[in-house]
């Protein structure tokens, strides 16, 4: 009966009655959709999925598809990749994912500056000036790789796309601008194509398809074209055009601040900050003006500034190449004889998530900053939509593939977009944490804002534009008096006292953070596609704190799949030892269940190999046997057979012996059993076996997971 129950829960979950307005408008009744309608093998001129962006996610996407047997295309407004460096930090789960891809981990770690060099946050007068504060944002265990087989990675986000770009060309895409698509028919497929200067601009959506509409410029001329696919997911960023065409609307925090970002080049300037204070980010506040520096790669010598921006008494014009200089040189401390301005972009800083992540019938899905975005603080904005990605990516191809229903693909929003509320909440605290810093020196940001919008609300419809900016200059002016070195010593009562208040801040961890490993690790599906359990001690999780918390491996059902070294049991001489992620497959849409050398382990093996059958999934058993040496043959041939898709593996203690077994790790008997999902969450878990028919167990469990009968 709890079963059932579970399935009319998840079933409830899943349907959505809505009426959707798209583009050209279109209304229809919900149908529910069998992956048979959805992906017709016979209909050739179909796209099974199209991707309309080709940043981080939009590529993480196509090869996560691709690798899984899914025929994609992307398509991209832009005409060629950006060389603006925009995020830059890599945490802990997207790192564990780029694992997958084919050594992309490996490849950044190798690729990016030594730690040493980004692993501080320092805070200064000038970046030749005094030191307000340092920040260490590496802890001792950030290096052992015990709660994670991967380190987090600092690296630029056009490096990152370069490298993706690398691997889809190998899985034989071909990026083509708008004159290297001549070749392609109007309404041909497009499938392992990335077409750059290509816009969608129309969403056509019927009962049993998607036409996109995309623009593009030939010989002078916009032309159209007209793609029709299955699915299309919509990972083209903050000004999502799919999210504007299917009138999707945001909720949360608009414009928290509008700021100017200023990409330069300076091997002088990298030479000297490796010289005397590397870091990966400067906070540095003087009297002539205030900014944050991205040391992007200190040893190439890329940086990008961050100023803020007060629209509309300033403009871009006030921001040319030369001014830009000239206020680079005012917050370096002295004149750098290399400088070059290679980039200068307004942008604006929101906190919001898409009111839903689906429209169409499930068939348009937003991904990325498209579905939420956030603050830089913390840097959740690529991360949350590479974790996207990955969600999504085998949820499509288990109903390309025909091992689950269409009602899988709800399951990504019901999974997705709590986490992405969590972490606005996350970045939103990280924000207010990192103005802490200057309201303790005498400037308070929320002053600054309302002076701002005091000017454009009162006298802004009155006062010319240049006596507007005038006034705004001379009450910023006047806020960074209180950098004067006259003021901010510890000489003076009230700059020590300033000092002081700071120095709390960053002994207190109360100022900008850069890692949260319980948030990076530790988030967890509460329901989706997944069994929650009876059993679970976890509670709801913690609201977040803005503070840096360690991550507690855990074995609650939609969880991580917790990360231990194990040793690969099998004839061959040679050692292999691997994370437990790492058995989890990429190549193809498959389950893992973990059990112990038992009898009633393997008859659960046995039912679920059957099952998985009856579903069209495939399914691996892994066989954790313990790391005490006591002679015994470890091998699961017999009792696994005629099944052969099995491993046996071994717990790998440290040198010293030390260690905690595997079982104990997930907090579970070790008559327990765990099955993982291909994204590598936990779907569902038994913690000390189970009492009923294992075969109609496992029924019910796939039933609920994959949404199919």
């Amino acid at each position: 009966m709890a079963i059932l129950g579970l399935i009319k829960r998840v079933t409830r979950i899943t349907v959505n009655n809505s009426r959707v307005r798209v583009y050209p408008v279109r209304y229809f009744q919900r149908k529910d959709l069998s992956s048979t309608n959805l992906f017709n093998g016979e209909d050739a001129a179909k796209l099974p999925v199209l991707i309309v962006g080709a940043g981080p996610v939009g590529l993480v996407l196509s090869i996560l598809l691709t690798k899984l047997g899914v025929k994609c295309a992307v398509v991209d407004k832009a005409t060629s990749f950006s060389k603006h460096p925009q995020a830059h930090f890599i945490n802990n789960r997207s790192m564990e994912i780029f694992r997958e891809l084919d050594g992309l981990a490996e490849e950044i770690e190798r690729s990016q500056p030594p730690v040493d060099l980004w692993r501080k946050f320092i805070y200064c007068t000038s970046l030749s000036g005094s030191t307000l504060g340092t920040v260490d944002h590496m802890q001792p265990q950030d290096f052992e790789k015990v709660v994670s087989p991967a380190s987090v990675a600092h690296f630029s986000q056009y490096k990152l796309t370069n490298l993706l770009l690398k691997r889809l060309e190998d899985l034989g895409f071909h990026v083509r601008g708008s004159k290297e698509s001549d070749g392609l028919e109007a309404d041909s497929v497009v499938a392992r194509q990335i077409l750059m200067g290509h816009e969608c601009v129309g969403i056509d959506a019927n009962k049993d398809s998607i036409t996109a509409t995309v623009s593009f410029l030939k010989g002078g001329k916009h032309m159209k074209r007209n793609i029709q696919c299955s699915l299309l997911v919509g990972a083209d960023g903050a000004g999502s055009a799919v999210r504007k065409l299917t009138v999707i609307e945001m909720r949360g925090e608009r414009d928290l601040q509008k700021l100017v970002s200023v990409h330069f080049m300076s091997r002088e300037l990298g030479e000297y900050l490796i010289s005397n204070r590397p870091g990966m980010l400067f906070f540095i506040f003087n009297t002539d003006g205030i900014g944050v520096l991205v040391a992007h790669d200190l040893l190439q010598g890329e940086f990008v500034l961050q100023i803020p921006y007060y629209p509309p008494q300033q403009s871009l014009s006030d921001f040319s190449p030369e001014m830009c200089k000239m206020l680079i040189f005012n917050l370096v401390g002295h004149e750098l004889s290399d400088l070059d301005v290679a980039d200068i972009k307004p942008w604006v800083m929101h906190a919001e998530v898409a009111e839903k992540f689906m429209c169409c019938e499930n068939r348009v899905i937003l991904a990325g900053d498209a579905a939420h975005r956030f603050p830089p603080a913390g840097g959740f904005g690529m991360n949350t939509g590479i974790q996207d990605a990955h969600n999504l990516a085998w949820k499509i191809a288990a109903l390309v593939q025909g091992s689950a229903n269409s009602s899988i693909l709800k399951t990504y929003e019901t999974e997705r977009r709590p986490i992405a509320l969590s972490n606005t909440s996350l970045s939103v605290q990280n924000f207010r944490a990192a103005m802490s810093v200057p309201s303790a020196l005498g400037l308070d940001p929320t002053v600054a804002n309302s002076v701002h919008r005091f000017i454009n609300k009162t006298v802004g419809s009155i006062l010319p534009t240049g006596l507007q900016k005038a006034i705004l200059d001379n009450v910023f002016a006047l806020g960074r008096a209180q950098l004067s070195e006259s003021l901010l010593n510890e000489s003076n009562p009230l700059g020590n006292q300033r000092l002081s208040r700071l120095k709390s801040i960053f002994e207190g961890g109360k100022s900008l953070q850069l890692q949260f490993p319980a948030e990076d690790l530790g988030f967890r599906y509460l329901e989706g596609a997944i069994v929650p359990d009876n059993e679970s001690e976890a509670g709801d999780p913690e609201v977040p704190s803005g503070r840096r918390r360690d991550y507690v491996p855990c074995a609650e059902p939609g969880s991580r799949l917790p990360h231990m070294y194990v040793k690969i049991l099998s004839d061959s001489t040679r050692e292999v030892i691997v994370s437990t992620l790492d058995l989890v497959s990429t190549e193809k849409v498959e389950f893992l269940l973990i059990i112990s050398p038992l009898q009633e382990s393997y008859e659960l093996a046995h039912a679920t190999f059957k099952v998985a059958k009856e579903f069209m999934a495939s399914v691996k058993v892994c066989v954790v046997w313990p790391s005490s040496d006591d002679g015994l043959e470890r091998k699961s041939n017999s009792a696994l057979a005629p099944w052969e898709n099995y491993v046996d593996v071994m717990e790998v203690k440290k040198q010293n012996g030390e260690g905690t077994s595997w079982w104990s790790i997930c907090k579970m008997s070790e008559r327990g059993s765990i099955l993982v999902r291909p994204d590598q969450h936990i779907a569902w878990r038994a913690k000390s076996g189970i009492t009923l028919d294992p075969t109609l167990h496992m029924r019910d469990v796939f039933t609920i997971i994959l949404g199919k009968q």
